[in-house]
């Protein structure tokens, strides 16, 4: 009984905190959409964010997530809408490295990318092995790696499309390459150091909370 006790006073806190990271995140995307650099380039940058949203919350009570991975999603959902406020190359955060470290451009937009690495990996990362045979090792580390960098190659491929289709200053500002011709590259090469770092870094933490996952509460001893 004091078992199962600590299992539902455990997953209640998670609950807490993941309704938590959900109202936060809903604030700040209505914060977003007031008053932005153009409400297309707004909706099309926030769209991810708010799919996402819609499908973790459709999946939440038959299939939640680990704790981190929320917190990654909602930080990377946090970065999608400050993008999509501001256009990622007038990011004030940005602009100001970019002044006062005698930067190139505004490189608020890489740190999206990189995120955009660290998402896939560690969400495939936790599909795989809830629902495969597959286990750590070399062979997930690297089939996690690769999800990540198809999806940063499959958005690159989208961006590219909208900019042959739309063109002109929203091409622009949603594309945010500020004149780099290696843009697409460089998102790519971010996105591909975002899942190393990931999966170098967060698998520990991510297998114990994992462990905390079991479908039924644990019976008493």
């Amino acid at each position: 009984m004091q078992v199962e006790f600590g299992y539902n006073a455990m997953m209640t806190s998670h609950t807490r905190s993941h309704f938590a990271l959900l109202l936060t995140a809903l604030a700040y995307l209505i914060w977003s959409g007031i008053h932005p650099n153009g409400h297309f380039n707004w909706l099309m940058e926030t769209a991810p964010a708010m799919i996402g949203g819609v499908i973790l919350l459709a999946t939440y009570r038959r299939f939640p997530l680990t704790t981190l991975n929320y917190f990654l999603i909602w930080l990377f959902s946090l970065i999608l809408m400050t993008g999509g406020h501001y256009t990622y190359a007038e990011v004030p955060i940005g602009n100001w490295a970019r002044d006062t470290f005698g930067l190139s451009r505004n490189h608020f937009d890489r740190l999206g990318h990189f995120f955009q690495g660290v998402i896939p990996a560690m969400v495939a990362r936790e599909l795989l092995l809830r629902t495969s045979p597959l286990k750590a090792g070399k062979w997930l580390f690297i089939i996690c790696i690769s999800i990540a960098l198809a999806i940063s190659a499959s958005y690159e491929l989208f961006e590219w499309r909208y900019a042959v289709t739309f063109g002109g200053k929203q091409a622009d500002d949603f594309l945010g390459s500020q004149g780099d011709v290696w843009d697409a590259q460089q998102d790519m090469f971010m996105a591909l150091c975002g899942a190393i770092v990931s999966q170098l870094l967060l698998p520990r933490l991510h297998t114990r909370q994992l462990a905390s996952l079991a479908p039924n509460p644990p019976e008493a001893a």
